[in-house]
Parts: C-alpha cells; structure tokens; sequence
C-alpha cells in the first residue's frame, strides 16, 4: 500500500510539473505534437536525438503529462544542477558514461523491466556529428521492449538563442519497432558488434523519418 502510494504521489508530481512544462512550450516554442496515438498503452524504450537540454522538458511534453518517462541520464548532469538535481534523482537512473561498466548495466536493465517509459538518447551527448551507440537496441532485445521513435523537429534555432530567439517546435512520436524489424536484411556472417551497429544506424534513420 504504501508503495503504491509513493508510486501515486511521484507520478502526480510529475504530472503536475510536466503540465507546466507544457504550457511554458506552446508559449515559447509554439509546440506541436503528432502521432501520440502511437504511444498506446503499451511499455517501450524512447528514443530521440538530442541536440539540447531543451530535449527532455519537450519529450516529456510530448509523451503526455500521465505517460511518466523514466530518463537514463549521465553522472555529469548533478555536478552543476543543484536546483534540478531532486528531479534527476527521482526521475532516472543515473550511469557513468564515461566508464560504463557492469553496475551500471545493471541499474539500466532494472530500470527498463521496472518502468512502463524509458527514455534514451543513443548520442549520449548534445554534440554535433556523434555516432549513435547501440545501447537502446541492446536493452530493448534483452527486454524485450519495443522502441518507440521519437523526432523532436525545431524550424529556428536549437538550441535557443536567448533572451528572444525560440524556434517553432514540432515532435512527431512514430510507431513502436520491435529489434527484430531492425535486423531483417542483415547479413549472416555480420560480426554481433556490426550488426548492433547497423541496427542502431537503422533506428536512428527511423527517428529522423518519423
């Protein structure tokens, strides 16, 4: 009982504070949003590219104030976010980028079997030209999770240029992709590194095309 409480009571909160977000970006961005019918009511892995920090406010506006996304998110973000570091703590599961080790494949593979959301940014960073790691097609096999792509399409400049300058917004979710769809066509004797590859260069092209 009390779980579930605490359960309610974090998923108010967000609720609470993603219906603000989203009132703050149909002002700013003029947010738009396709293809939520997508999402239904099933459990997968999110993902979208990330180019700002602008991305998860916005993802998660577009997901729905009552679809909690549970973000994976790296060790870098509490050093200087004091005022958002409750909410990262509350909201995902923090790893080591940068040594990604067993622990923390543990920590995300709890996560993906325990929420219904998970949101991943396979870049891993908001830097341009960064290939796209196979960490989202590995969990959702190993899951058994479907991906649900995600492109979060800015016409302006992204990130903003403030005080002033906001592009207009639109986030179009596309429909789930199970990794077995991404590995149709592949080449038997392609090495299992190879083939993660190809298939998170076909999820990525999926993200785009949505």
């Amino acid at each position: 009982m009390a779980r579930r409480l605490n359960i309610g009571i974090k998923n108010g909160i967000y609720a609470f504070l993603v219906g603000l977000s989203h009132l703050l970006l149909k002002v700013l961005f003029r947010l738009r949003i396709c293809g939520r019918e997508h999402l239904k009511t099933g459990e997968y892995i999110v993902v979208a590219r990330h180019r700002s920090y602008w991305d998860i406010p916005i993802l998660s506006a577009a997901l729905g104030a009552w679809n909690r996304v549970h973000f994976i998110a790296r060790r870098g973000l509490m050093e200087n976010n004091l005022l958002v570091q409750p909410l990262i703590r509350a909201y995902s599961t923090i790893i080591d980028r940068e040594n990604f080790g067993t622990s923390d494949f543990r920590k995300v593979l709890t996560a993906i079997k325990r929420e219904r959301l998970v949101g991943i940014f396979p870049e891993g960073t908001t830097r341009e030209r960064v290939e796209a790691k196979s960490g989202a097609v590995r969990f959702a096999r190993l899951s058994h999770k479907d991906l649900l792509p995600v492109n979060i399409q800015p016409v302006g400049p992204y990130p903003p240029q403030y005080p002033f300058r906001f592009p207009r917004m639109t986030v179009s979710i596309g429909e789930p992709i199970a990794v077995a769809t991404l590995e149709q066509g592949i080449p038997t004797g392609t090495t299992r590194s190879e083939r993660y590859r190809a298939m998170s260069e076909r999820l990525m092209e999926r993200v785009d095309n949505v």
